[in-house]
């Protein structure tokens, strides 16, 4: 199976991730984890890498073909990104979005990024507008069409054990829907 964790800054996709794919013994790979790296090698902060992104859209066409090449080519994969549901597409088994309040958003990315809550809380919604920007001019994407998610999880009504003993529940009583529960795979056209 391939499945996909979904969501914004701070929504608890990679400790989810993280969880469903040790409880299923599935691979994870994070798109997170990898433009981080991206952003490291070049010496930038990831608020200086996304600006960057905004005037080079080879780096977000970059790791999004990265993340649908995996999603061809793999199986028993957690593949977590923003767009992971929308990049691995047809391929996709289960598709899941995580959300909760930008302030609770904000205190997790506070606490793991030693800053005020004020300062990831701004941080945060610039990154969000900019990046459903790209998404938008690079893919036709909205972000906040939730159509093609199986699942969408607010995480600030249960704890990080809890939403990931749900996504296992879901994982493990998954039934392939008919056409008629399918990705709308015609519709869907990337250009890399």
């Amino acid at each position: 199976m391939l499945l996909t964790v979904s969501g914004p800054p701070g929504s608890g996709k990679s400790t989810a991730a993280t969880g469903l794919s040790a409880a299923l013994g599935y691979e994870h790979v994070s798109g997170g984890d990898v433009f981080r790296e991206l952003a490291a090698e070049r010496g930038l902060s990831l608020e200086e890498f996304n600006a960057l992104a905004e005037e080079d859209d080879t780096i977000d066409r970059d790791l999004d073909r990265r993340l649908r090449e995996l999603a061809e080519t793999r199986e028993d994969l957690v593949l977590e990104s923003r767009l992971a549901g929308w990049m691995a597409a047809e391929h996709a088994d289960l598709r899941i979005w995580l959300n909760a309040p930008i302030e609770v958003r904000a205190e997790r990315i506070a606490d793991r990024e030693d800053k005020s809550v004020e300062r990831a809380e701004e941080e945060t919604v610039t990154r969000s507008e900019s990046e459903a920007r790209r998404y938008e001019e690079y893919y036709g994407i909205d972000i906040g069409d939730l159509s093609i998610y199986d699942l969408a999880v607010n995480t600030a009504r249960w704890g990080p054990e809890p939403t990931t003993d749900m996504l296992v529940a879901a994982a493990e009583t998954y039934e392939p829907a008919g056409d008629e529960g399918a990705f709308p795979v015609t519709d869907v056209r990337y250009e890399f």
